[in-house]
Formats: structure tokens, sequence, C-alpha cells
């Protein structure tokens, strides 16, 4: 646990750590010192932390703040301990143990990325274009879909858990990555491959319908603004190499080119300034068609998709020979 400082910056309230309180007491107490320790969302983190302790939702912690209903002393100074800690910049989903990830809960800590919602928007992505061919194909179609680079397991475990009917795969690197993505995958059904996404196995080519991925892509010299990701995320999650940021990127287009069946999709998310050089990256391989960009729910330019170009059909000549 991060040690009280002390001095100015402290509360009274935390700093003399009283015993039992009311909700609405503790709850105050715990947004201001987030706001005082410059947290972006004081008053909702303060929440989330009250709820993770008292094992309540959110709405049954605000009713309970607004009837004024106690909080043990033990429990009080759980969640006290709990705010210093996200005071001092320990993301809120490493001191829960949790991240939302669409209707997923996804276990998350210390050694993996924390998935963002603008992720959720390639996930929905991957999934409309499952569903889009599975219009084409026999009822018993079963796609197989791989996640590149999967982290915590969120594309592979959104996609695994709303399209049931895919055989879903993952590839992650980081042995402290694919421990968190373990728990997170294993209750889908998604097979977990701890490996480089660079290094693609010969009895894997042309056997993917779909390819997703949020690889690495900051470039080596942009250091990250929030503290929550500059200390507590993994470099290896963070930094796509090169001082375009972008030779992560260009490696999974090529994996997904050697991975997937002809007319096969893939689609990676990147930063927006990114988007025009990777679509430009992939419209100049005469192996990709029908390149497209994707916007995230802000309207940014979020992740890049293509088709594998079908194999073309035979000449009389050729089939002659």
């Amino acid at each position: 646990m991060v040690q009280q400082e002390s001095g100015a910056h402290s509360s009274p309230e935390i700093k003399h750590r009283p015993g039992g309180q009311h909700a609405d007491v503790l709850l105050k107490t715990g947004a201001d010192r987030l706001t005082e320790a410059g947290v972006p969302s004081p008053r909702t983190d303060a929440e989330i932390l009250a709820a993770h302790v008292l094992g309540v939702p959110r709405g049954r912690l605000a009713a309970m703040a607004i009837a004024g209903s106690d909080v043990s002393s033990g429990d009080a100074s759980r969640y006290l301990d709990l705010v210093e800690e996200r005071a001092s910049r320990v993301p809120l989903q490493h001191l829960t143990g949790l991240a939302p990830f669409r209707h997923l809960e996804l276990r998350v800590g210390p050694g993996v990325f924390i998935p963002r919602p603008e992720t959720e928007q390639v996930a929905q992505a991957a999934l409309d274009q499952l569903a889009r061919v599975a219009q084409s194909r026999p009822a018993q179609w079963r796609p197989r879909v791989i996640d590149l680079g999967t982290g915590s397991g969120a594309l592979a475990a959104a996609i695994a858990s709303e399209h049931p009917g895919a055989e879903v795969h993952a590839v992650e690197l980081s042995a402290q990555a694919a421990a968190w993505a373990e728990m997170n995958l294993r209750p889908l059904g998604v097979t977990l491959h701890q490996r480089d996404l660079r290094e693609v196995p010969a009895d894997w080519e042309s056997s993917f319908d779909v390819v997703v991925s949020n690889p690495p892509y900051i470039p080596a010299g942009m250091v990250p603004r929030e503290e929550e990701v500059r200390v507590h995320d993994p470099e290896l999650a963070l930094y796509g190499g090169g001082a375009d940021g972008l030779s992560m990127p260009h490696a999974v287009i090529a994996a997904a080119k050697r991975l997937l069946v002809p007319g096969g999709w893939f689609i990676l998310e990147h930063a927006e300034v990114q988007a025009p050089v990777l679509a430009e990256h992939c419209r100049a391989d005469a192996a990709l068609e029908r390149v497209a960009t994707h916007q995230d729910l802000a309207g940014r330019d979020r992740a890049t998709s293509a088709h594998l170009g079908e194999e073309p059909a035979p000449s009389v000549e050729e089939w002659r020979a």
C-alpha cells in the first residue's frame, strides 16, 4: 500500500483515520482527496472504490449514501487505503482488479495493458465482419479468429463471448500479460499461445478468417502524459518501435497476410495520426484489397482494416498445364 504523506496536501479526514462513518461522509472524503490529487474523475473513482470494498453495485451504494448508512471501521479503513493509492495514481483497475470491456469484466493488474474504451469499437467492427460473412456461409460455419498481442485478452474475449460459434485464438509474448489473459480467456474457450506475433508457424498460414490486433504503436520519443499509463502500463504494450511507432503495426499486417485465408479480413488499432500512413501502406500492397479506416466513438480515425485478395482463378493455359 502507498503510505500516507504528511503535510499540507493530506486531508484531515484521511490523516486521522476515523472509525465507522456514514456512507455519504466517507464518499465525500474520498472524492475530496482524489480531487486534491488531481485525479481526472474523482467522484466516480471514489464511488467505484467504495462499491468494490463494500461488495455492492454503485446503485446500491448511492442508496446507502442517500440514507446515510453506516460503514464499519474496517471497511472505512480499507476504502481510505485504496483512495490513497488512487491518489498516488495507481490505476483504478489495478485497485479493483477488474476492467470493464463491452459487457465483460476482465481481470487485470500489474504487468498487463489496461483495455481502453476505444478498443471496444475494434471488437464491434470484427463482430460485424463475422456477421456479414456468416450470411453467405452454411449455418454450421465456424470461423477461425486470432488476436495478435492480446494483452489482457480483451478483443479475443469479446469475440468469443459475442460470437460463440467462432474458434478463437490469442497470441501474447509477455509472460505477465499472458497470465492475466489466461484467466480471462480460459472460461471462454479461447486458446492462448505465448509467443511472438511476428513468428507465424507454418501450420497457421492461410488458416484464419479474421485477424484482430491492438498492437503497441506509441513512437519511441513520445512519453504518455497520463501517469497511470506512463508508470503502470508495460512498455512492451506501449511502444511500437521506430521513430513513428509503426514497426509493430507493420508486423501485424505482415503476419495477417500469412495467417488469413484468401478473402480473409484483418483490423488493427492505432493512433489517430497514424491512420493515413497505415492506410497508404495497405493500399500500396498488391495483396490487400478494400482498405478502410474505422472511427472510435469520438469520431477519431482509430483502426485500419483490409481484405487479403482472393486467389485468381487459373487461366485455361494454366489448367491444361
